[in-house]
């Protein structure tokens, strides 16, 4: 079963995530500036004269398909890269995926999803020679 990765994380964050996801085999990946915020409801600065809370604050959306036997690998580079142990680091969510087609070949599931030197290659190779 194929599952997209959706992983909110810090903007400053992003170029280790993205060599930490390339180092494990996940070279094809999706981002996007939003903003938003957590539990905490933002943030409260301090300014010379008075103080004001910023109620929403930039951070990358990271998108991505894997097969569901390299989540677990994929969430920990993640957690792994994106980390700084404050609150506001983000979140992971992992949705299953009905299809994948990829438009220039039409190929469709394991087939549109493996790419030379990507993580799900080698699962990849075992599924077709069973």
């Amino acid at each position: 079963m194929l599952k997209k990765i959706e992983a909110y994380i810090r903007t400053e964050k992003l170029d280790g995530v993205r060599l930490a996801l390339l180092e494990i085999g996940i070279p094809a990946i999706d981002t996007v500036e939003v903003q938003g915020h957590g539990r905490q409801s933002g943030i409260k600065l301090a300014g010379r004269h008075s103080t004001y809370i910023v109620d929403t604050l930039p951070r990358i959306q990271v998108n991505f398909v894997v097969g569901e036997e390299d989540v677990q690998q994929a969430v920990d580079a993640i957690q792994r890269t994106a980390a700084t142990g404050n609150q506001g680091d983000g979140a992971i969510f992992i949705s299953p995926v009905e299809n994948l087609i990829r438009i220039s070949t039409g190929e469709e599931g394991d087939d549109a999803l493996t790419y030379e030197g990507e993580i799900d290659i080698a699962q990849h190779q075992v599924r077709r020679d069973d």
